[in-house]
């Protein structure tokens, strides 16, 4: 983040959101909301404001393991290195304002509209992790289940515990730790896909990491299949092995809590041995959630007209010929918007992306089939609207005199055809009466 706030031509507009993009490839409008810090760009992060402020907070970069302080920088190294005010915590006694050495903190400041001209997309939204039901294995309900990113910042030596792995009912360094994969994947009834492996090597590196700070916890991972399908991978799932990390492959469908304790009281069987159940005990769980789409994607498939995969990712032109580019000109897709990935995958979808949008961008012209929808005869069009209504693109008006094509907007998908009850909407080179002679002339041979 520090090497992209300092490269030329490169505008970063941190804590923002994208309200609105209108246009087509080469031409695209978007408005940007910035949001109110309350804090001006004077700030130097020197931290006197927080030291103040006696107002606490959910701490969203440690997945709530602690809290902060209304006004915070957002995380270590985050850029810019300025403070902001959650004001839904924010109690207005202004003794951070007293303490600002620099006058940088400004109640008044307002949300700011930022309205840019851009010629092409790439939408890298992210990923959530699959938030499991109160209750489901334990989650919510007994403090020492938690998920791999609650334990990632346990384990980040910027995180809650400066990197001592404790665990959260008690502080206690835990000596037994249990891995659950695939929690809310490969699940009829939550996410039907594989979250691309990525959860199985999450836990294999986990646990290596806690194994060199404790050589004599007792880990194990719990799993339907492990998936360490990359180079060295499987090389690697291996030494985990060997440092005595156990693999079990087994379902877990409950867990119990010891009250007196907090510890977890779990049956279950190896199913790749003649042994029968078992019940063991465990100081930790760990679940492996799956990857979801990142929050707020459905605002911006709706902005930016794109379509969406049946496990809610965005649609790519083709999942194997052409997984970087949208049906839309001009907007690609990076990383996990597309789908599960790795780090590695999005990497290189990433640059894909970049050299997509660098190829297009280079050239003068850019040119579109116009197998476009049309309205031929206007007297046809009843001014229904059903066409403008079902139009995925935006590219259909109705006024009073019938229905209006943008042709540039319009990708011919045929559903305004489908949808014309007066069929008065035609789609060039694919007319009915072309396939009725078609048909015709098959029929004389026949």
């Amino acid at each position: 983040m520090l090497q992209s706030a300092r490269t030329q031509g490169l505008n970063l507009y941190t804590y923002s959101e994208v309200e609105d993009v209108q246009g087509f490839v080469g031409n695209f409008t978007v408005k940007i909301r910035k949001r109110a810090r309350y804090v001006n760009n004077d700030c130097n992060g020197c931290g006197a404001c927080w030291e103040v402020c006696p107002a606490y907070g959910y701490n969203e970069f440690n997945e709530g393991l602690d809290s902060r302080k209304a006004i915070y920088s957002a995380f270590a190294q985050a850029v810019p290195s300025l403070a902001q005010i959650d004001m839904n915590r924010c109690i207005k006694c202004e003794l951070c304002k007293a303490a600002c050495e620099v006058d940088a903190i400004d109640f008044d400041q307002k949300d700011e509209i930022i309205e840019l001209n851009v010629g092409s997309i790439a939408v890298a939204t992210g990923w959530d992790e699959f938030e499991p039901p109160t209750g489901y294995l334990g989650y919510n309900k007994y403090p020492n289940v938690i998920t791999q990113l609650k334990l990632e910042r346990i384990l980040a030596p910027n995180g809650p515990t400066l990197g001592h792995l404790v665990r959260p009912s008690d502080g206690k360094v835990p000596k037994r730790i249990l891995f659950i994969q695939c929690v809310g994947s490969r699940d009829l009834n939550m996410n039907t896909y594989c979250s691309s492996g990525v959860c199985c090597m999450i836990s294999i590196k986990n646990s290596k990491l806690i194994k060199q700070h404790s050589p004599d916890a007792d880990i194990t991972v719990a799993y339907m299949d492990m998936r360490a399908a990359g180079k060295d991978y499987e090389e690697y799932f291996t030494l985990s092995r060997k440092e005595g990390i156990k693999y079990i492959r087994t379902n877990i469908s409950r867990i119990k809590e010891d009250p007196n304790t907090h510890n977890l009281k779990i049956v279950m069987q190896n199913t790749l041995s003649s042994g029968g159940l078992k019940e063991l005990e465990f100081d930790m769980v760990v679940l492996s959630a799956s990857m979801v789409p990142a929050k707020g994607v459905e605002s911006i498939q709706k902005m930016l007209k794109l379509e969406m995969s049946q496990d809610g990712f965005f649609k790519e032109f083709h999942a194997r010929l052409n997984p970087i580019d949208t049906k839309i000109p001009g907007i690609v897709l990076a990383g996990v918007s597309q789908g599960p990935k790795s780090i590695v995958e999005s990497i290189a979808q990433g640059r894909a992306a970049a050299s997509s949008l660098a190829r297009l961008m280079g050239k003068d012209k850019y040119r579109i089939l116009l197998i476009r929808a049309a309205v031929e005869d206007k007297e046809k069009c009843a001014k229904c609207g059903l066409c403008e209504l079902n139009c995925p693109y935006n590219a259909i008006t109705v006024s009073d005199d019938g229905a209006e094509i943008d042709e540039i907007l319009c990708r011919g998908c045929g559903t305004c055809l489908a949808n014309c009850p007066s069929e008065a909407i035609t789609l060039r080179y694919y007319r009915e009466p072309q396939y009725e002679k078609q048909i015709d002339a098959i029929l004389e041979e026949i």
